[in-house]
């Protein structure tokens, strides 16, 4: 019946805490705003350790220091009464404070203090409480008088001087010395004990010339107080002779009895020893016998914890730190020499004092939020769990209905305002105790923003960008972003919401540009912040300073050009060798350069320019090098540049070891740059022969090192010198050392177990690299067992990087190690490692999947959790599968996509939120629980309709102008109307630059989608905004301006062929074109050569002149004079007119009468075949008519 009931009992408890949802408690900022609003119960913050020794000649200190809003008042008990401080005069309290100081100026004793002492921190809303404090008075007793004999001992016998140190407070430490306070030497043979005591394992003659005082040192009082000194006798079978004593020989060469090992301490052939958890262990063992007995350590059924083990006393004293569960056991010493052996087993028992698993914090929740309190502990024994409340048992508090303690659990369901407390978990055993305080503090808070007000951003382009909106509520406010005040929340695409209220930009553009509000809503109200961000083009040097070198004397100028955003003002600063540069009054800086004029030595250096805006910067660097002048040194009259430098040369090892070597070279020409730095390579011919590899870099003054190597390789190197150019060719390599082999001394990389199959488990890790073998045969030793069962270790040995653990259970805890072998030993071992075997597909479904809450874009979503053995691999998520099944509005189409929705929660009752649906559609979904590999079978499906919301923006919006007065405007309908829609509203205003109209407002049914408007004004133009609408309201905006039109052409493409203004224009412009060219070929034809008749009378030029086409060329003796008035070219040459009259005269002589006729002599041409003296007729013209007419 009793075990009935117990299994009963814990049912209950588990569906208790399954049934229960909840919520995430609230962090409450450390805003000095909120803190200094938010009520809380008290919290004990300083106070005195639970075991506290005081120095009696100090006035007593019992720290107590509490927080809380009240600030909190304090009173104490003592021995658990109350303790009024107000009656005794030697007691007082610090101000704001509960730390009592007690003074003793006008007397008293300490001692009447001693006592337990417990504070109590009291506000409005709880009390808090510290831990009981034990309070004693540090004893530093006096040692006994005592007269001690004279200890007369055989030579070769044990002996044990006892120490007994009077018991003080805390314990004094105890040390041997001389009546003439020197340290009594200690060895293998002579050593103290624990207990103070001074053991010899044999005694000598020598022994007896110093006295033995036990001292013991008070750590409080720093006093040291010496117990009587004992006189030690030895009596010996031969004559000792001081001379014959030597290290080596302690009897002189005189027969002294051996005697087999026995033991000092302790005593018999078992003991046990009880340890607390996470004190220390130390064990002793101490033997006697001659010759001195050997002393070693073993821990049956297992191995000594090498890495928290250390030997001290000559190998006496066995200590372990950090005592832990796992350390008890049996220990066994053993004592030998030569004459045998004998043992001792000491049987170590670990008790723990309570510890914490699960310490209770403190809780803050909103109104009607669920939570809870846990407190585990464990211990050795079992601790026992009891709660208070303000101080109080639980069990004897008042009844409250919205909470319930279920052992080291309290639940609490829907708080209310008025039922914040302090709650106290006291976890105790026989060995000690724990206390620890937790408030539940229920708040109800509007949203408050935290950060700066309206604050400005600027970051640079293609930058990941980070907006902060810290934000604090309770209930836990939900916050979005929105951007410029317009569309839906931010989140997805480049944007991301954290949960703290920041938003991440992903790659910052220059359209990211604007102001950022995030918006924080709770039941309680909302709150708001601005950002505005900029973002800025990149700070850059475009071009580089450059090496260059300069003659002593000469300038020498370093570019630094700078491309940055216009909007911020960079600064440009130049170091020489990482230090500041002062520039002074030789050395000039412009916006794009450095000069250096009149060059010294002290100038070379490395310079640095750094251009700094204030959100980012840019660097770069060049060395200048000064040559000697020329003068001085006639070789370099060339000043030849720097250059690379020659390769070292006489490369030679020395100083072999196992794993190093000294490489020693001579550094080649440095070509005018100072060698910086030397690079050694080397090469092994095992594993990738011929390959360089880089080993090492050494400073440029260096010429010989210690290289570092690896074992079981056989090295050749080479050095290559660097200076500010560049490289030298690499050298010629040093003769080949090979070091010896070794154990590896590399753990394997990357160890982990995982299933590819749902029966097995692969261990795989990364294999060890070629210079990490360190010998021949490299393997791997493999150990894996399952966590928490207690089986042995399966192990096996395999030259691969994996091994595959077959018919396996499904995902279960394995715990592996792996370490690495080869022929000369064995390597670390590598660090427990938890893997899983594989998984499987989840057996169970969610079960009582359901939606409430649905608007028109979300809902939420509520199920019951699958036991979490059925996921049967590793808990990924839940995940929904929901679509479109239809639209409700009447003759959509809609797209049936399948969508999906990943949900973490590890509650008994999940819940999430739906986003981003269509509103005024039907939905269908279901929802399975995945692992790592599988999927499970689906739960039940929902359907769901969407309610109806504002509708999309218009499909397009296109303005048109048909004519002069008017314009029209045409539309379509939204894709997506969601909902029903009852019509468009279009709103309108004149906009000329920056000023605008009166907004106007038309609206129209929902079948219509053209409108004219006819303009006041052909110049006028409009800002037009066009949303559809539906019963929720106004949708998206398509906002358009009309474009500016001029008077000659409109936007529709009108056909101004069949105007009548246009044929007209067109008419006109030709007939000028027309006269134009009639007045062309007039002035044209007047510029041709005259005719004339010919004279008879005139005698004919010697030779005829006739020109390729057959017509007479008619000239004069001063065809190249022109006339008077007449136009040179630029040339000097005169420019003969076309209708010059120079043609027709001969020389200069011509004449005109008074009518303007020609009276000149001329010449007339003739052809060859034509005979002398015929007359010539009158050249007729066909343009002569139109000159009569002219």
């Amino acid at each position: 019946m009793l075990g009935q009931g117990r299994h009963t009992a814990l049912a209950l408890v588990s569906l208790l805490l399954l049934s229960l949802r909840e919520a995430t408690p609230i962090e409450v900022p450390q805003d000095p705003k909120i803190q200094q609003d938010l009520k809380q119960p008290p919290t004990i913050v300083k106070q005195s350790v639970k075991d506290y020794i005081v120095d009696p000649r100090d006035n007593i200190i019992i720290e107590c220091e509490a927080k809380g809003n009240p600030v909190p008042t304090f009173s104490w008990r003592r021995n658990g009464k109350f303790f009024n401080i107000g009656k005794d005069p030697r007691v007082t309290m610090r101000k704001r404070s509960g730390t009592l100081e007690i003074g003793f100026r006008s007397g008293g004793r300490p001692e009447d203090y001693e006592g337990e002492y417990q504070c109590f921190a009291t506000n409005d809303f709880g009390v808090a409480l510290s831990n009981k404090i034990l309070l004693r008075v540090s004893k530093a007793p006096l040692w006994p008088k005592e007269v001690l004999e004279p200890v007369v001992v055989t030579e070769g016998s044990p002996l044990v001087l006892t120490c007994n140190p009077p018991p003080g407070l805390p314990p004094p430490f105890t040390f041997w010395m001389s009546s003439a306070m020197n340290p009594i030497s200690q060895d293998k043979r002579v050593s103290t004990g624990l207990n103070g005591d001074l053991y010899f394992s044999n005694v000598v003659a020598q022994d007896a010339h110093t006295d033995y005082s036990c001292n013991a040192r008070f750590l409080f009082t720093h006093t040291i107080q010496q117990k009587n000194p004992f006189t030690l006798k030895v009596l010996t079978k031969e004559p000792y002779n001081e001379t014959s004593y030597n290290a080596t020989d302690p009897y002189g060469g005189r027969k002294v009895s051996e005697s087999t090992p026995t033991f000092l301490s302790p005593s018999g052939s078992e003991s046990s020893k009880i340890v607390q958890r996470d004190e220390q262990l130390l064990l002793e063992c101490i033997a006697a016998g001659l010759p001195t007995p050997t002393v070693k350590w073993f821990k049956k059924g297992g191995d000594l914890p090498g890495h928290k083990v250390k030997f001290q006393n000559f190998n006496k004293t066995l200590k372990i730190i950090s005592v832990s569960e796992e350390d008890a056991g049996e220990y066994v010493c053993m004592a030998n020499s030569h004459l045998g052996s004998i043992r001792h087993s000491i049987f170590v028992q670990v008790k723990a004092a309570p510890y914490w698993l699960d310490k209770p914090t403190d809780l803050v929740l909103a109104p009607d939020e669920n939570g809870r309190l846990v407190c585990r502990a464990n211990g050795n024994p079992k601790p026992n769990i009891q709660w208070l409340i303000n101080g109080q048992p639980i069990d004897t508090s008042p009844a409250n209905p919205s909470r319930q303690v279920l052992g080291d659990t309290i639940l609490f369901r829907s708080v209310q305002m008025g039922s914040s407390a302090v709650y106290q978990c006291n976890a105790s055993n026989q060995h000690g105790y724990l206390l620890s305080n937790a408030f539940v503090s229920v708040l109800d808070m509007p949203p408050r923003m935290l950060g700066p007000k309206n604050q400005l951003i600027k970051v640079i382009e293609n930058n990941r960008t980070f907006l902060d909106c810290p934000f604090f509520g309770s209930p836990l406010p939900e916050l979005r972003w929105f951007k410029n005040g317009q569309g839906s929340g931010l989140d997805g695409g480049q944007y991301r919401v954290y949960i703290n209220g920041t938003l991440e930009i992903k790659r910052a553009r220059t359209e990211d540009e604007g102001t950022y509000t995030c918006v924080a809503n709770s039941i309680l109200g909302s709150a708001e912040n601005q950002v505005r961000l900029e973002v800025k083009a990149q700070t850059r040097i475009v071009r580089f300073p450059e090496h260059q070198s300069a003659i002593r004397g000469s300038t020498a100028r370093f570019n630094c050009k700078v491309k940055s955003d216009p909007s911020l003002p960079v600064t440009v600063t130049w170091t020489k060798d990482d230090k500041a540069l002062y520039l002074g009054w030789r050395l000039r800086k412009d916006d794009e350069s450095l000069t250096i004029p009149n060059v010294n030595e002290g100038d070379e250096g490395t310079y640095t320019c750094t251009v700094k805006s204030e959100i980012d910067q840019d660097s770069a660097s060049a060395r200048l090098t000064v040559l000697e002048e020329a003068s001085l040194n006639p070789s370099l009259s060339s000043a030849l540049p720097p250059d690379r430098p020659d390769p070292p040369i006489d490369l030679d090892l020395s100083d072999p070891a196992a794993r190093s070597v000294r490489l020693t070279w001579i550094p080649g020409n440095d070509h005018r740059s100072v060698i910086t730095e030397f690079l050694v390579q080397f090469e092994e011919d095992r594993w990738e022969p011929g390959r360089w590899q880089n080993l090492s870099t050494y400073p440029g003054d260096l010429n010989s090192v210690i290289l570092q190597l690896a074992p079981f390789v056989n090295y050749q190197f080479r050095v290559i010198a660097i200076n500010s150019v560049g490289q030298s060719q690499p050298s010629r390599p040093s003769p080949r050392y090979k070091t010896s082999g070794a154990a590896p001394d590399v753990i394997p990389r990357g160890l982990r177990g995982w299933g590819s199959k749902k029966d097995n488990m692969e261990i795989t890790w990364e294999p060890l690299l070629d210079l990490e073998r360190n010998g021949p045969n490299l393997q791997y030793n493999v150990w894996w067992r399952r966590k928490d069962v207690g089986e042995e270790w399966s192990n096996v040995t395999t030259e691969g990087s994996k091994h595959i653990i077959h018919n396996t259970e499904t995902y279960v805890p394995y715990e592996i190690k792996v370490q690495a072998r080869n022929e000369f030993g064995q390597g670390p071992e590598s660090n427990v490692v938890i893997g899983y075997s594989g998984e499987d597909k989840p057996t169970d479904a969610p079960t009582d999947f359901r939606v409430s809450k649905v608007d028109s874009t979300k809902a939420n979503i509520h199920w019951k959790s699958v036991d979490p053995n059925s996921v049967q691999g590793e808990f990924k998520e839940y995940k929904l599968y929901y679509w479109r099944e239809s639209s409700i509005v009447p003759g959509l189409m809609v797209s049936k996509e399948n969508k999906t929705k990943g949900i973490y929660s590890t509650t008994s009752e999940p819940s999430g939120i739906l986003s981003d649906l269509v509103p005024y559609s039907k939905y269908k979904m279901f929802i399975v629980v995945a692992n790592r590999h599988f999927e499970g079978p689906p739960s039940n499906t929902v359907e769901f309709s969407t309610k109806e919301g504002v509708p999309d923006a218009p499909r397009f919006f296109r303005i048109n102008r048909r004519s002069f007065d008017t314009i029209y405007l045409e539309w379509d309908k939204p894709l997506e109307p969601n909902g029903i829609l009852t019509g468009y509203q279009l709103k309108y205003q004149t906009v000329n630059g920056s000023r605008v109209g009166r907004q106007q407002l038309e609206t129209f049914l929902p079948n219509m989608t053209d409108f004219t408007l006819r303009l006041p004004d052909r110049s006028t133009r409009f800002k037009f905004l066009l949303s559809a609408l539906t019963q929720v309201g106004a949708g998206e905006v398509f906002a358009e301006e009309s474009p500016h039109f001029t008077n000659e052409a409109y936007i529709d493409q009108v056909d101004i062929a069949t105007q009548g203004w246009f044929i007209g224009l067109m008419c006109a412009i030709a007939l000028i074109i027309l006269i134009l060219l009639i007045v062309c070929f007039i002035k044209r034809s007047r510029g041709g050569k005259y005719p004339v008749r010919d004279k008879k009378d005139l005698p004919l030029d010697s030779v005829d002149h006739k020109d390729q086409d057959g017509s007479f060329d008619y000239h004069s003796d001063e065809d190249n004079k022109p006339l008077q008035g007449s136009q040179t070219s630029l040339d000097g040459n005169v420019k003969e007119s076309d209708d010059s009259l120079v043609d027709y005269g001969e020389g200069g002589d011509g004449q005109f009468n008074e009518d303007g006729s020609f009276i000149g002599q001329y010449t007339v041409k003739k052809d060859k075949d034509e005979t002398e003296g015929n007359e010539s007729s009158e050249a007729t013209s066909p343009v002569n008519a139109i000159y009569s007419l002219a």
